[in-house]
């Protein structure tokens, strides 16, 4: 698989917060327990070029929720937290897009090509990349650098994560993004083929 650019991506790090942390609240097991390394090596390597680069954070508007703001759940986790100079964008929904500013930015930026990373494959990450798609852009989704949780259907039915987060990369797959791993991604991005 080769992964390449045609211009300067932009970063988009979906919902990488503390309360995610709180796997019961969500349903239970999560895959990919390395996700956030690689989400911080893919930050890491964004700054190290000065590319350009967007925080998401969900505002949730349950006062149940561990997003819900004033709560330390609310908080960014600290491999991602932004630095000085870093956008932040605030959504209270799970596309990044709505209700927010993203799209003017991403526009005035001259932005078309977007890399996705963050929590969770199914919702704001998946819902995210599906409006990316949607509107236009070019989109890299990073399997290893987002994550999911178990899941019960309406039949009471339990879904395993690891399932979940791979039936929702199939879904997405070629229809809204090309979906690779963080290895790939930089290799691509320091123009190796494999």
């Amino acid at each position: 698989m080769s992964i390449s650019f045609s211009s300067v991506p932009t970063l988009l790090l979906i919902d990488i917060q503390k309360g995610l942390d709180q796997w019961n609240y969500y349903g239970g097991n999560r895959n990919n327990p390395d996700a956030e390394l690689n989400m911080a090596n893919i930050l890491q390597y964004w700054r190290s070029n000065n590319w350009p680069l967007y925080h998401i954070k969900h505002n949730s508007t349950s006062v149940n929720s561990p997003l819900f703001p004033g709560q330390i759940g609310n908080e960014f986790k600290d491999e991602v937290m932004p630095v000085k100079g870093e956008i932040v964008i605030e959504k209270n929904v799970n596309s990044a897009f709505i209700g927010t500013d993203l799209l003017e930015k991403l526009i005035q930026a001259k932005a078309n090509e977007l890399v996705i990373i963050g929590l969770t494959t199914d919702y704001c990450v998946s819902s995210t990349t599906r409006m990316a798609g949607n509107l236009g852009f070019e989109v890299k989704l990073i399997s290893d650098a987002t994550a999911t949780f178990d899941k019960r259907g309406q039949n009471g039915k339990k879904y395993g994560a690891e399932d979940i987060h791979n039936i929702e990369l199939a879904i997405l797959l070629e229809e809204f993004c090309k979906v690779c791993s963080t290895k790939e991604l930089l290799n691509g991005l320091n123009g190796n083929s494999f």
